[in-house]
């Protein structure tokens, strides 16, 4: 546990650092200065000025200590549980934030309009025993909790995945509230430096006045800002200094090995599988259906019931475009095997919060014409069980509940198909198997012209046309990216970890795509920015924070043969190049 601790204390100093908690550092400021619910906003702020600032108060002192406990606090339970209270009271997903801001609002014209602060101020006149000043610090970093989003770095990601799952035990909690400590001690140091900057500045009662007043438009200012991400674009134009550290401690083995509990390590057997392998494997038994919400196309099932049948698990999300061009693809083997011993479960598991939503989902399932079992995964508990990194990702068990292959991203569906023909035929030697349908099933990918799917990885590289370096797992090495990109390939510049799933962006990263399509999706992870520069269009910048997600680099009306070349920060893992 004391290990534990110093590893979350240390995540947690880090973050307290980055560029993420700058937008913070201010309110921090003005709310250890005495912006708080009944922290002297009032009409009488300015009358107690003076006592204050000759040192005859010691409750006011205590001021930073409350605002940061109660972040800390509020920080901690809803990273936990925050998902477990909204979704017990039916409120949105966003409903935490948008009451911080509410909160960090009311204070800032508080701290403008006296009459306001006086009703601020009023519930905590009640409180019995309890000094209303430091009770009202308390509840406003209770506000400023909510609105707190450092980092995610390998501390913050076992927290949030732990979290997601609802796996919380006593691991967990220290893991929690040493990282959220750590973090927060930076901002005990603006807080306090708020305190003793407006004693001195209180002393002059004109003086009061005009910090109160400043300090309220300060607050309102960044309440908006952050209400419409206006601190994100500029939070991107500032250097990742952290990103180099924070790479040092999520690659530390002492770290890994003490954060494998709070993330979870079941089914570990699933590493035997090599995602793609054309050779069937075994892989431990399937990980059940766990922390699932409603059931489309049928009534709850689980895999002990489908023990006698092949059952391929669909990870998807009816948003992602590469989902989109895999559905038919099993659309043509439910109607072709189902009747066979063919099972196939949808395991829909969101990349963002409106995906979350059970009629949308319907209304994408009958869109698509899917037939076949889907279940909501909101939490990402049956992702994280089987360990999964992809949208889609497709595990094929056997009659017997083992998993025997994987294939993530689109493409290999031959493959895949006689996998699952194998494994039906195994299953029953009697079963007369149909003429293989993967060859009449239209697909979008590399049709009309456009470039195809391509894999950045060991394991699956396609298309790649550099004019140095060679793909060497477990090793980092330097590339070369084409001055002129054949077409459909690609290229990659400066210094890569080469991994079997992805590669690692290191020093000077950068690649070079030459293709023909009127949209392209990147499916990135990691913390930082990938710069996108194609030639006579402005360049964009793509802030890339968490799992592996499809994010867009290129949306035209028409298909277009272009090149563009790509700039990734440190730490970004990048796996594959999707076209539409």
């Amino acid at each position: 546990m004391i290990t534990l601790a110093f590893i979350g204390l240390l995540g947690g100093l880090i973050t307290g650092v980055s560029p993420c908690v700058l937008p913070m550092l201010p309110i921090i400021f003005f709310a250890g200065a005495g912006a708080g619910a009944g922290t002297g906003t009032g009409a009488d702020a300015d009358a107690q000025a003076a006592a204050e600032a000759g040192g005859t108060s010691t409750r006011r002192d205590l001021r930073p200590l409350k605002i940061i406990v109660g972040i800390v606090v509020s920080f901690s339970v809803f990273t936990l549980v925050g998902s477990v209270i909204l979704s017990a009271l039916g409120l949105p997903d966003d409903f935490l934030r948008w009451t911080g801001l509410t909160i960090l609002t009311l204070v800032g014209l508080g701290l403008i309009v006296p009459a306001l602060g006086h009703l601020i101020e009023k519930p905590f006149y009640r409180l019995p025993k309890i000094n209303r000043n430091d009770s009202g610090a308390f509840v406003l970093g209770l506000g400023l909790g909510t609105l707190y989003v450092p980092c995610a770095g390998p501390v913050l990601a076992a927290i949030t995945v732990a979290g997601a799952t609802g796996n919380i035990g006593s691991r967990t909690v220290v893991l929690t509230v040493s990282f959220a400590l750590g973090a927060a001690l930076p901002l005990l140091i603006f807080a306090s430096a708020g305190s003793r900057i407006s004693q001195r500045v209180k002393s002059y009662r004109s003086h009061a006045r005009g910090f109160r007043i400043g300090g309220g438009v300060v607050m309102i200012l960044l309440a908006g800002a952050l209400a419409f991400n206006i601190t994100d674009v500029i939070q991107r134009e500032l250097p990742s200094y952290t990103s180099g550290l924070e790479k040092k401690v999520a690659e530390n083995k002492t770290v890994q090995g003490a954060l494998a509990p709070a993330i979870g390590n079941a089914s570990a057997e699933l590493s035997k599988c090599t995602p793609g392998a054309a050779e069937l494997a075994s892989c431990g038994a399937a990980p059940e259906f766990r922390g699932t919400q409603k059931w489309f196309n049928g009534s709850p099932t689980t895999l002990a019931d489908l023990k006698g049948k092949v059952v391929l698990v669909d990870f998807w999300a009816y948003s992602c475009i590469n989902c989109q061009r895999a559905t038919p693809h099993l659309l043509a083997w439910d109607k072709a095997y189902r009747s066979l011993g063919l099972e196939i479960i949808g395991v829909h598991s969101p990349e963002f919060a409106f995906e979350k939503d059970a009629g949308n989902v319907g209304s994408a399932i009958r869109k698509e014409g899917i037939e076949y079992p889907v279940v909501q995964d909101n939490n990402l508990a049956t992702w994280t069980a089987y360990r999964n990194q992809y949208w889609p990702a497709k595990y094929l068990i056997d009659a017997d509940g083992t998993v025997r292959a994987i294939t993530f991203g689109e493409g290999d569906y031959a493959q895949t198909e006689q996998q699952l023909r194998d494994l039906l035929t195994t299953a029953n030697p009697n079963t007369k198997l149909p003429e293989p349908v993967d060859g009449t099933v239209k697909t979008d990918v590399g049709v009309d012209g456009r470039t195809p799917e391509t894999y950045l990885a060991y394991s699956r590289s396609t298309n790649l046309a550099g004019t140095s370096g060679k793909l060497t797992p477990g090793k980092t090495v330097a590339f070369g990216v084409n001055p002129t990109q054949p077409n459909d390939t690609y290229s990659l510049g400066g210094d890569w970890a080469v991994g079997t799933q992805s590669v690692t962006s290191t020093t000077g990263s950068r690649a070079r795509l030459n293709f023909n399509a009127s949209k392209v999706y990147h499916v990135l992870s990691g913390h930082g920015t990938v710069t996108v520069s194609i030639p006579g269009e402005p360049d964009r910048v793509i802030q890339v924070d968490g799992t592996p997600n499809a994010y867009q680099l290129v949306d035209s009306p028409t298909a277009e043969r272009k090149t563009m070349t790509l700039t990734y920060t440190p730490g970004i893992s990048a796996f594959t190049f999707s076209f539409g």
